[in-house]
This record gives structure tokens, C-alpha cells and sequence, in this order.
């Protein structure tokens, strides 16, 4: 998606409220509100949907599939949450779109398990309703606003409607031919935002940043999304604990299990997600900082809890099974991608690659691939990793000792900054 900053005819009002009733757009930087929060209460059944599916079915062909929903997921999520950015979810029109996408993404949800199977066309047609759908409604409360920022709708509208035809099509055919069909479609939608929706005859004022975006309300919002995800994952494992909980052995890697969700938590907030925040709103370029950030940057974050997630499953569920490909993804690749994720935001933030986080990821795959440890000791070892990593970078902070690999070319320009 393209986060461009607009220059809206509105200014907040005394009270905050926008100056015009008829008006759907934000006119202030209020952050999240509880319409946003209701909205994300779809995504915590669609995140275990997938921890499920998963879990049960997990081959190489299984991995592709549960990749391409999970992007699919995400990207309709993070959409959404442009738009709400950009609108007042205070206005009826805005929080019944928003009633209305919550309910079509339980029907996501619920066609998610079998979307490569018998529900594929259930699947694809809601998912190309909710994007779709929203992009008109984007159209419709941008109607006033300048032309360029209409213009960057309609071109959304159209490379939206475009991949839809790709969702549609490969819920018409059986599941290899489906998978490249919809792996086609996901492309263009996470390459449009690249290309600025390119479309000839439409990108007038697209060489500049055109939509208003409030960065501290992305940062807000993609926090928000990895608590979910956090969150997911200690219902996931309680609940197959409460399934296995058999043995004193089971106990134990429950605790680590809890633990490790903790300590992503403690890595992502503690030092990192504030920085985020400020980076997001005290920038000159806020569509480039948006996108890196928060459109593309949380996806190894995101991806990485959801597999740490699958991964806790197997220790509980097959504790003394030794490791194989699976499990080695799962267990040690899920927060070591979680640990690259949240290494390269510090480093987009801060300007300095954290060196823990690089050494614990580099650690604790290695630990999967080079090993063939029973599930429960790799479990314990990638927690005990996590504990290493945020201990380190703790002590580090504390100490006022330099936890970063200084890089002579920084990820964003200073001139991205504003200057004092």
C-alpha cells in the first residue's frame, strides 16, 4: 500500500472531532480506538486457525500453503489498518465498514483450514470482497479529498481488483495449480505498494508522498498485532498442554514455552518498539519509513511468533521424538526469524544492527540443524537462547555498553530526519 502524506482541507476542531459531520477522514492523531481493537479480535481466531492447521498437516507443500495465508492475513489486516489511519472510526460509516470486515473475516477464519482444499472458493471470495470492498469505501470517503490522493485509491482499487481475479481463478482449479495462482496473486499485491501502483494515466502527483499518515498510530497498531500474535500463541499452548499433561516432563515444557512467549514480548517492547514509534512520527518521509517499518518489517516478527507457536505444539505434543525438518523449522527457525525481525527494526530505528540479537538467531538455528536433540531439550535450548539475547542486550542498555554492529551505510537517510 502506498503511505503518502496528503494535505487534507480539514484542521481539528476545539473538541477534536472534525469540522465537518459529513466528513469520514481523520482531521487529528488520536490513537488507536476501540472499534480498531474490536476489529482485531477476528485475527486472534484466524492465528489459531492457522497455529492448528499447521500443526497437523506439516509437509513442504503445507509449509508453501500456510505461507501464502498467513500473508494473505497479514496483508488484510495491515490494509485495513491504512485505512483506519487515515479515517475517523468515530463516524458510523467507518465503524460499520469495520463491523462489516469483521464479520467477513470470520468467515475467513473459518474457511482457512480447507481454503487448499474444499473451501478454497469460499476463502477466495471473501478475502477479494474485504479487499476489495475496502478500497471502494476508500474511494468513497476520499471523494472530496485532493485528486492525487483519490487517484492513489483508484489505482489501488484497480491492482486489488486485478489480483482478485488471480484469488478467484485459482479457487477454480485443485490445489497445486491453486497454489501458483494464488502465489501469483499475492505477489502483485505485496509488490504494488513497490511500483506505486504504477497505472499509465493515473499517477498524477505520485512521484511525491501523497496520503497523511500518522506514524505513531502504525506503530501503535503493529504493536497491538504482535500482542495478538503473543497472545495466540499461549492459547495455542495451553491448550495442547492441557491435552498432554501427563508426565512432570510436560509441566516443564509448558514453563519454557510460557517463558519464550515472554521473552519475545520483553525483546520487541523493551528496547525497540518506543524507538519505533518515534522514528515513525518524527520523519520527513513517512511512506518510507511506514512501509520498511511496519507494511514489510513486521512480517518476519509476525511469522516468526506463529512458528515458534507450531513448534512449542510439537515439543508438547511429541516431547522425547527426536528432531526432524518439521520440528527443526518450527522450534529453533521460529525465533531465530523472530529474533532477524526484530534485530532489523532496532537496526532501521537506531541505526546499529543489535549484535545479540544477530548471535542468538545465528545460535539457535544452528543449534536445530546441527543437532538431532529430542524436542524437549531443543525447546530448552531456544528458550535458554531467548533468555541469553535479552539478558545481553538488558545488561548492555544498563551498562551503557554498545550492543550494535556500526554499519557505514545507514537504512535511512538523514535527511529523513528532522533536523533540531
Amino acid at each position: 500500500m502506498t503511505l503518502d502524506r496528503v494535505a487534507t482541507e480539514h484542521r481539528p476542531s476545539g473538541d477534536g472531532r472534525a469540522s465537518d459531520e459529513g466528513d469520514l477522514l481523520r482531521t487529528d492523531r488520536e490513537k488507536a480506538g476501540f472499534p480498531e481493537l474490536f476489529f482485531d479480535l477476528v485475527f486472534v481466531f484466524a492465528l489459531i486457525q492457522m497455529s492448528h492447521t499447521f500443526a497437523e498437516d506439516f509437509g513442504i507443500m503445507s509449509i508453501v500453503e500456510a505461507a501464502i495465508l498467513l500473508l494473505a492475513l497479514w496483508w488484510v489486516w495491515i490494509q485495513t489498518t491504512l485505512l483506519t489511519n487515515l479515517l475517523d472510526t468515530r463516524r458510523a460509516a467507518v465503524r460499520l465498514l469495520l463491523f462489516a470486515l469483521m464479520f467477513c473475516g470470520i468467515l475467513l477464519s473459518i474457511a482457512l483450514p480447507e481454503a487448499f482444499h474444499d473451501k478454497g472458493l469460499l476463502f477466495a471470495s471473501v478475502y477479494s470482497v474485504m479487499q476489495v470492498g475496502r478500497c471502494l469505501f476508500s474511494l468513497f470517503a476520499h471523494r472530496n479529498a485532493d485528486r492525487s490522493v483519490f487517484l492513489t485509491f483508484l489505482r489501488m482499487t484497480i491492482w486489488l481488483t486485478f489480483s482478485a481475479g488471480f484469488w478467484l481463478a485459482g479457487a477454480m482449479v485443485d490445489s497445486s495449480p491453486r497454489i501458483g495462482l494464488w502465489s501469483v496473486a499475492i505477489l502483485i499485491e505485496y509488490a504494488a505498494p513497490a511500483f506505486n501502483y504504477y497505472l499509465p494515466g493515473l499517477m498524477r502527483g505520485a512521484n511525491g508522498e501523497t496520503l497523511r499518515v500518522s506514524g505513531e498510530h502504525f506503530a501503535e497498531r503493529t504493536a497491538l498485532f504482535v500482542i495478538i500474535c503473543l497472545g495466540e500463541t499461549i492459547l495455542t499452548t495451553g491448550k495442547t498442554a492441557v491435552e498432554h499433561m501427563q508426565t512432570p516432563l510436560t509441566f516443564f515444557v509448558f514453563c519454557s514455552a510460557f517463558a519464550s512467549t515472554v521473552l519475545m514480548w520483553w525483546l520487541y517492547f523493551h528496547d525497540g518498539q518506543e524507538k519505533m514509534a518515534r522514528k515513525a512520527e518524527n520523519t520527513r518521509k513517512p511512506q518510507l519509513v511506514a512501509e520498511v517499518m511496519f507494511v514489510y518489517g513486521h512480517l518476519p516478527i509476525v511469522m516468526g511468533i506463529v512458528m515458534t507457536a507450531v513448534g512449542e505444539d510439537f515439543s508438547l505434543s511429541h516431547a522425547f521424538d527426536p528432531a526432524g525438518l518439521r520440528e527443526t523449522l518450527t522450534i529453533a527457525g521460529g525465533p531465530a526469524l523472530f529474533l532477524i525481525g526484530t534485530g532489523g527494526l532496532k537496526f532501521i530505528a537506531g541505526r546499529g544492527l543489535p549484535l545479540s540479537h544477530c548471535a542468538g538467531a545465528a545460535v539457535i538455528f544452528g543449534l536445530g540443524v546441527s543437532s538431532s536433540l529430542p524436542l524437549f531439550l531443543l525447546q530448552f535450548s531456544a528458550t535458554g537462547l531467548l533468555l541469553l539475547v535479552a539478558v545481553w542486550e538488558f545488561l548492555s542498555l544498563k551498562a551503557g555498553v554498545a550492543d550494535r554492529i556500526p554499519l557505514g551505510a545507514k537504512p535511512l537517510s538523514d535527511a529523513s530526519e528532522p533536523h533540531p
